[in-house]
């Protein structure tokens, strides 16, 4: 196999990998503790539909994926919509939702004052939340409850006040508590989780329209020299 094919063959199978990207990650993000790091990480795919309003997402703990053997839970979901922060105590108001029936966990749903985001973040203000246990808080929580490593919940929002967000923002938007994190994590036995960003399917894109522009180049390259 020539040189040429070769090269050809191999942009042309990073042309599909980075639509695969694209289209895979788009609405996929990760979240990491911010003081266990490894110890407590989730996988999150969420979907808006900004006609109806409407916010789906699943979570899944991988803490054990991370770090085999972790049993960091998660107690706690919640989203403080930018900018962060809010005069009022209970953020954005006007949410409804529930979680899609589990028989692992179980988490109420909330818009109102959730208080302080622990570990670092007092400043943020919670919108709404799903949060176990009777404390009302998302500092506080239940592990009998929450969802423990390998396991996933799903969960729905819808409101009004979502008008004008994206995708991506109410995504990035999310904190996860966890609670029963090992001593070997450094957190003092609790943490809460952030996410990396989203990547945007317009860069993405670009770099896939790129790479089958440069494809056809050496497909055109090649077509004349087997011609000759």
């Amino acid at each position: 196999m020539s040189r040429l094919r070769q090269l050809f063959i191999s942009l042309s199978a990073l042309c599909v990998l980075a639509c695969i990207t694209a289209t895979a990650n788009a609405d996929t993000i990760t979240i990491t503790g911010v003081d266990s790091g490894n110890f407590s990480t989730a996988m999150v795919v969420c979907e808006f539909n900004a006609q109806t309003n409407t916010f789906t997402f699943t979570i899944t703990n991988t803490s054990a994926i991370t770090q085999p053997g972790s049993t960091s839970t998660i107690t706690g979901v919640g989203f403080d919509l930018p900018p962060t922060g809010n005069a009022s105590a209970s953020g954005l108001n006007g949410f409804t939702g529930n979680q899609a029936p589990s028989l692992s966990s179980n988490f109420v749903f909330s818009d109102a004052d959730l208080g302080n985001v622990s570990h670092g973040f007092n400043a943020a203000v919670l919108d709404f939340g799903f949060i176990t246990g009777n404390s009302g808080n998302f500092s506080g929580g239940s592990v009998n409850e929450g969802l423990l490593p390998g396991e996933s919940a799903s969960f729905i929002v819808s409101g009004a006040a979502f008008a004008g967000f994206t995708e991506e923002q109410i995504c990035n938007a999310i904190f996860v508590r966890f609670q029963n994190v090992p001593l070997a994590g450094n957190s003092g036995g609790s943490d809460v989780g952030t996410p990396s960003a989203v990547p945007e399917p317009s860069s993405m894109l670009l770099l896939g329209s790129a790479l089958i522009g440069l494809g056809g180049v050496v497909r055109k390259k090649l077509k004349n020299r087997l011609d000759n």
